[in-house]
């Protein structure tokens, strides 16, 4: 079987920013990232105590629905500060450090590093 050709003019790449949310144009890029990292970080720790999605929204004082809609992604009605607070409950420590940006009149940014247990 032969492969079919591809005009490699046709095929535009681009360098990513490291944000999707900013690639795609979406607004607020840089706050749907942090949220994302957050929820990804609920979804790894509610997975790793092995509770079905009833019990560990019972611990986030959510409903079942609510938690299934936030794990796939429909966090616009969550502020990163509650997101937060929902990793306390898996006994999670939230530090927030402030550092001068390296890169001179730029703004700052806000990123989100999980560490291992």
């Amino acid at each position: 079987m032969t492969k079919p050709k591809v005009d490699a003019q046709a095929i535009e790449a681009h360098e990513s920013s490291c944000n999707l949310f900013a690639d795609l144009g979406l607004p607020d890029a840089a706050q749907r990232l942090l949220k994302s990292q957050i929820v990804a970080q609920l979804h790894r720790l509610i997975k790793a105590r092995g509770l079905t999605q009833v019990k560990a929204a019972g611990l986030l004082g959510i409903h079942q629905p609510d938690l299934s809609l936030l794990l796939r992604g429909d966090f616009d009605d969550y502020s990163a500060e509650r997101l937060m607070k929902m990793l306390t409950v898996f006994e999670q420590d939230i530090e927030i450090v402030m550092k001068p940006n390296r890169k001179t009149g730029q703004p700052g940014r806000i990123t989100f590093k999980a560490t291992a247990a």
